[in-house]
């Protein structure tokens, strides 16, 4: 929310959330937070799997934050579902009256689940009784500037995976912290801040001595939420995106139900991007109460399973959409759509599960503890690929010292496949603005690349008077691995996992090279090549892309 915002309405909430984490086996289910449920594990057991919701709010700048983090060890699969109540009176009257009859303030099991109209998330259900609230109350769904990348949270302090309790800061009120309490003044904040917008930034910490909320007597520094690859929308809408597009970092409403799915597998110390943003009075409720008082609430709930128990969010009595059992299947295995013959792009295997010649490009594959993007058959038995996330934090300068670490590292199965290349890239340099493009997007591919003859040479090869190793691709491979059909097919496919922006090899002017941006430097830029990064730059939205070449003969 903007500070302009302070002017409008305030808007009275209550957050409750009810989170149940059952550790059996290594997983956990989700149950509802009115259910009781006896948990035996054996102590030898000592892996974490949990996750919180995140609820910030503040009244008087009507800013509302919902998403999910996951702090635990073993990923997760996420679920929210929002509910309003609205109750006015004048102040000639005695008792308040609910917008909706038959729902009462007291008993937030009957308040009016917000559904959406099937094909827009920003109107509600036209059939539905959820549909009264749109006189009266704006939700502002998603996290978008102009210009920046994602905002910062404070990770919970909190670990017990059988605490029901979530992270609720500013006027936010947890539904056991507060007692259930639904009168608008009752403390149940579980989490430092005040609910505004973007009370948190990079690089600021919180000391738990105490300890001051619930949890553990440790000092948490700031993280990032996930960047959203698109705005949420609903299931319908989803359905139309090509299957390659299906999975990822956003939110998806199923239109039956009214409950939003991240549309991703949550991995270890991930937060989800913001579900809702904002509730806004509009200026119709002075209308309705021109002399008197209202109330409004919005309660969440949400379920969180591990993915192997996403049977969860189908056997729970509700009608959901046609497409929901195959959209959780497409979340458990990472893409949405027969791959071939090789693992699922999220099952860690040995190399030798893998058959890469039956691989299409930009085909997401794990592979002894990391995440790749297959970029080419380079025939006799040679196969580009290229690390998935960019190693962050990493200078242009201090990037063939981090290529040498994370080959180090690697698995030996893997280094033992990894093919020679030269020792020393003749890379050659072009200034950004000497280059014109083509494409549908800004700096998507040049035109005239062959007018600077070394850096359009700069091909990675197998090189066999040079050592295996990692190395980072050039201007050029970049180029030749772009478009339909490609390892690159569009902007967001050059863009690194979660948001990250990477380093190519080639030089620009003096004292830069040439990155790969990402959605943080605007949208139209999103993917692009630029030559305008500073070679000695280095920050938390990216850096190093690690490529190999890989033979299976070897």
């Amino acid at each position: 929310m903007t500070p302009e915002k302070k002017k409008q309405r305030r808007l009275r909430n209550l957050a409750l959330l009810s989170l149940l984490l059952l550790a059996v086996g290594g997983t956990f289910a989700f149950q509802a937070f009115n259910q009781r449920a006896i948990n035996d594990r054996l102590n030898e057991v000592d892996i974490n799997v949990g996750g919180r919701v995140h609820d910030y709010y503040n009244r008087d700048t009507e800013n509302k934050d919902v998403f999910v983090e996951n702090y635990g060890e073993r990923p997760i699969m996420a679920r929210i579902r929002l509910s309003e109540f609205l109750e006015t009176r004048q102040r000639n009257e005695a008792n308040f009256t609910p917008l909706v009859a038959g729902t009462s303030r007291e008993d937030v099991e009957n308040w009016t689940t917000w559904i959406p109209s099937a094909n827009d998330i920003t109107d509600r259900e036209n059939s539905n009784a959820s549909n009264a609230f749109d006189q009266y109350a704006n939700l502002i769904f998603g996290w978008e500037r102009s210009g920046q990348d994602a905002p910062w949270y404070m990770p919970t302090f909190n670990h017990d995976n059988l605490d029901l309790r979530t992270a609720a800061a500013g006027h936010a009120r947890d539904w056991i912290e507060g007692n259930g309490a639904t009168d608008a003044v009752t403390d149940g904040a579980t989490h430092p801040g005040d609910g505004i917008d973007a009370y948190w930034s990079a690089n600021e910490d919180f000391d738990n001595s105490g300890p001051v909320w619930p949890g553990e007597e440790v000092t948490n520094q700031t993280a990032q939420n996930l960047p959203q690859d698109r705005a949420p929308m609903t299931m319908n809408q989803w359905s139309n995106l090509p299957n390659e597009d299906k999975i990822g970092n956003f939110w998806v409403v199923d239109p039956n139900t009214g409950w939003a799915y991240w549309a991703n597998r949550l991995d270890r110390e991930q937060a989800t991007s913001y579900l809702l943003d904002a509730a806004e009075m509009t200026a119709a409720i002075e209308d309705k109460v021109f002399n008197g008082f209202y109330y409004y609430g919005i309660h969440v709930e949400s379920g969180l399973v591990s993915p192997d128990q996403h049977e969860e969010f189908l056997n729970d009595g509700e009608q959901h959409h046609a497409e929901l059992e195959d959209f959780l299947q497409g979340i458990q295995n990472g893409v949405m759509y027969d791959d071939g013959p090789n693992p699922l792009p999220n099952e860690d295997s040995a190399p030798a599960d893998f058959d890469f010649s039956t691989m299409r490009p930009g085909r997401i594959f794990t592979m002894a503890g990391e995440q790749y993007r297959y970029l080419e058959n380079m025939g006799s038995g040679n196969h580009m690929i290229i690390r998935n996330e960019a190693i962050r934090n990493v200078s242009w300068n201090d990037q063939e010292a981090e290529l040498v670490s994370w080959y180090d590292a690697l698995h030996a199965d893997v280094r033992t496949m990894v093919q020679p290349v030269s020792d020393n890239f003749d890379t050659g340099a072009v200034r950004h603005g000497d280059l014109t493009w083509t494409g549908s997007t800004q700096a998507w591919l040049p035109s005239n690349l062959t007018d600077f003859p070394l850096v359009a040479a700069d091909v990675t090869d197998v090189d066999t008077s040079g050592a295996p190793r990692a190395f980072a691709l050039s201007l050029a491979d970049v180029a030749r691995l772009s478009g339909s059909g490609q390892a690159f097919p569009n902007p967001a496919g050059r863009i690194g996992a979660n948001n990250s922006w990477w380093w190519l090899r080639t030089r620009a002017l003096v004292g830069h090279s040439w990155v790969i941006l990402h959605r943080g430097h605007g949208q139209d830029l999103s993917g692009a090549l630029n030559g305008g990064h500073t070679s000695q730059g280095a920050n938390t939205g990216g850096g190093s892309r690690p490529a190999l070449i890989i033979n299976q003969s070897n």
